[in-house]
């Protein structure tokens, strides 16, 4: 991976791209959040994932109020560099900030 990745990344209008959260033992789906370089920077620094928070409009350290921090295990971006993959460590073992596990919980009834 070249060292200048994060640049060659294909940013939205705002400079964000979305990051897909997913537990690094099971493959569950966590969250989705938004990323800007400097979250992704951060993120690969310190081994903890950031994020950006659009409503707040600041950097967003995920766990930091709350103790359930995501621990950085392995990182990608998809074919077309415009979605990052970060495969965590859940602390706590709840990434939803409603109490849950996952942010995915609701299941749309699929009929035949």
């Amino acid at each position: 991976m070249p060292d200048n990745w994060i640049e060659t990344l294909k940013y939205d209008a705002q400079g964000l791209i979305p990051a897909i959260a997913q537990d690094h033992q099971d493959g569950t789906i966590l969250m989705m959040a938004w990323m800007n370089r400097h979250a992704l920077e951060l993120t690969v620094s310190t081994g903890e994932v950031h994020y950006w928070s659009r409503s707040r409009q600041e950097l967003w350290h995920k766990g930091a109020t709350s103790g359930h921090i995501q621990k950085l295990k392995k990182l990608y971006y998809d074919c077309d560099r415009d979605v990052i993959l970060v495969k965590i460590e859940q602390v706590g073992d709840i990434a939803c900030h409603t109490g849950a596990r996952s942010c995915f919980f609701t299941e749309v009834p699929i009929t035949k």
